[in-house]
This record gives structure tokens, sequence and C-alpha cells, in this order.
């Protein structure tokens, strides 16, 4: 039986710039149309349209309520989408516009203006009755990017860059087989290419890399669309030139909003100190002696006088890094702390919560639960723990971070 395939198809704003680009943009969802595949469309704001909406209520009232000013950003992505239908239809493509005002609206999310985060099982109960039915019925959707709708009824935005969550969300929804996101670079590059002339594009990444990247301030993908991304989908993101020969595509399971989990429970921490730990030389020094001893690195942490690993094991290569480090006068001393475990909190949305490592820590102090240590990177905290104190810390730990998640 053939089975038609479902894209839901993205055009950022840059690629939105004019009336060419709409054009442009618009012959590319007619291809994919005419190839036989059902096309959902979703649109940013023209070029510039969000910026200046934003300069303009805040030049007026700089202390503009976020509801009003969400009703006013929304305006950019709601002119888009008609434009966007009208260029489509000049194409001889049944195109309908479906915005927050239409009866079929498929985004609902919570009541956090500016910021608000989509409801998936609601949003999914009316794509099925709504975005759905129109591909059913041959017709190309082309729908508001980055606007929603509250489960109260007013207009909430999703956060800059908030259009890729859209699309996410259609493509989960719509079980689609492929989100497509159209940007005026031919995908993820190894570095940016502004700054690094070598940079070269990436053909696949995950998720989790993704969302790594963008956490580490490369412009790929809003990190908030990752936690909707279904486990067997995947995005593909390019330039509208080359889609078809360049690209990058991302795999895998969503980001999860939260996660605890206890990645290890035999934790050595060996602590070296010494004199400008921090020196390439140094450092360099340490990957040796590491191969050297054949130990596994969890985490590392660098100070000017001392360098702590944790490593995995109970300490059998502890010895072998004394003699090294010691022995080539590279540090002064080594000391170890066997039997620990490593708890890793890790979640899409946790870095926005204010103090968050603090509300992590403080109710293990409380409990009088030693910390051996604490790494942070981007939406992952690990927190080392004794292993016989384990299991009462995860407890603790997850307890505190779901009810700072929601409140």
């Amino acid at each position: 039986m053939f089975v038609v395939s479902t894209v839901v198809v993205k055009f950022g704003g840059s690629v939105l710039s004019d009336e060419k680009g709409v054009e442009k943009a618009a012959q590319y969802v007619k291809l994919l149309s005419s190839r036989g595949y059902r096309v959902a469309v979703v649109v940013s704001a023209l070029k510039g349209v969000t910026d200046e909406l934003l300069r303009s209520a805040q030049r007026l009232n700089p202390d503009a309520p976020p509801s009003l000013l969400d009703e006013v950003l929304a305006m950019g992505e709601r002119t888009s989408a008609r434009l966007f239908a009208l260029a489509l239809k000049r194409f001889g493509v049944d195109a309908i516009v479906v915005d927050p005002s239409s009866d079929i609206w498929p985004i609902i999310t919570d009541d956090k203006h500016l910021d608000a985060t989509p409801m998936l099982e609601e949003c999914r109960t009316r794509v099925k009755h709504g975005v759905g039915r129109l591909l059913e019925n041959g017709s190309v959707p082309v729908v508001c990017g980055y606007v929603a709708l509250s489960r109260s009824g007013e207009i909430t935005t999703m956060g800059r860059g908030g259009s890729d969550t859209t699309a996410v969300v259609l493509a989960n929804c719509l079980d689609a087989d492929e989100v497509i996101l159209v940007k005026d670079v031919a995908g993820v590059y190894t570095s940016d290419p502004k700054n690094v002339s070598g940079a070269g594009v990436l053909d696949v990444l995950t998720a989790d890399e993704v969302h790594k990247l963008s956490k580490g301030g490369a412009k790929i993908i809003h990190s908030k669309a990752l936690t909707f991304l279904h486990p067997k989908g995947k995005i593909r993101i390019g330039a509208l030139d080359s889609l078809d020969s360049v690209g990058t595509i991302i795999l895998g399971s969503s980001i999860p909003k939260l996660e605890i989990t206890v990645d290890n429970r035999n934790v050595t921490m060996v602590t070296i100190i010494g004199t400008s730990m921090g020196e390439p030389s140094k450092l360099a020094s340490t990957v040796t002696a590491l191969q050297t001893a054949k130990a596994k690195l969890l985490a590392a942490s660098v100070e000017e006088e001392s360098l702590i690993l944790y490593l995995d094991g109970d300490g059998e290569v502890v010895e072998r890094l004394h003699d090294y480090f010691v022995g080539n006068r590279l540090g002064k001393a080594v000391s170890h702390f066997p039997h620990l475990s490593a708890i890793r909190i890790y979640g899409s949305m946790l870095e926005t919560v204010p103090g968050v490592v603090h509300k992590v820590l403080q109710p293990l102090a409380a409990q009088a639960i030693n910390v051996y240590g604490v790494i942070t990177i981007s939406s992952s905290i690990r927190v080392f723990v004794s292993t016989k104190d384990v299991e009462k810390a995860v407890k603790l730990v997850r307890e505190s971070v779901e009810n700072i998640l929601h409140t």
C-alpha cells in the first residue's frame, strides 16, 4: 500500500526577507506538493518585523504588560502567514491560513506570556481535528509560528525562535516523517563560519548534541523545540537552494524536561595539588597520565593550585597517578576519596530556573549529606555524594527540582 509522507516545513524570517523570498519559498512548497508530499507550512515573521514591533511597543510604553506585548508581537507571524498563502495560491496551491483566530488553531500553551510552553496532548487533539484533516483533504495549512493560545484563550508567544517549536510540535502531533527548517545557511556548521574559516557542514547530529551546542551559543534551533521531537522523527536544517543535496539531519529522542539518574555508583575523587595546574602543559600531562594509568575520566575541575579528577573505579589507579605527577614533579601531592556516586540532573528547561543549583544542594545540606563536587554544564548538573547516601540524595533532589519546576 502506498503511504503518503507528511512533512512540516518552517521558513525563518531570514528566508522571508522580502516578496521575492516569500515567492521562492512558496515555489519550494509547490515542488514538495508536486512530489506527492502532504505539506504543512510554518512561517516566522518577515525579516526584522518582530524586532520593529517590539521597539515600537517599548517606545510607546516601556512598562507594557506581557499579555499586550504578546498581542503586538503576534502580528508579525499573522501577517506573514497571509502573505505566504497569497503566494501559494498564485501557484495553484490550496493554501489555508491557520492563525489563533481560526477554529482549528493547533498550538495551546501554558499562561506564561513571552515564553510560553506548549501543552502537547492538547495540541495533539486539536491537530487531529484541524490541521490533520486539512492535509487529508489535500490542502496546505500555513500556520503562524511563534504564536499560540493559552488554555484561557489569550494570545501567547513562545520566546524568540519559537517558530521552531511550532514546527516540531506540529510534526510530533501529525506523526510527520520530517521537519524541514529552512534557514539562510546550508546546515549546522562545525563552528561559526564567520569566525572559523575551515568550518564545514555536519551531516548528522543527535538532539542531545544540538541541545549542548545551542546552549553554548550556537544558533541552530530553539532549545525548547527539542523537548517535543518525536522519538521516530527527524529534523533537517538547510538552505532553500541546497536542501536536496546539503543539510544537517538531527536524530534522536526529545530532550526531557527533567531527568534525574545515578550515572555511576563507583566514583573516586582524586585531588592533585601543585602550581599553575591550569597551564596547557599541565593539562596535556594530565591526559597522558590518565592514559598511562588507564583511568576513565568522568569529570574534572581545575584551579590554579589544584586539579580535581572524578574517575570511574574504586581508586586502583591512584598509585599510578601519584607516581606520574609527583615523580615527574608535575604536582606536590595526591589524595583520593573513593566510593562516591554521580547524580545527574538533566532537563531542557532547567537552566531557566533562578538559583537552581542552590535549590538542588540545599536539601542535601539540611539532611547532612556531604557533597564532594558539583559540575554544571548548560542544562546538566552533576552532584557527587557518598554511595551510601545516594538513594536518599536522589529522592531529595527529585522532590526539590520537581517542586521548583512546577512553581
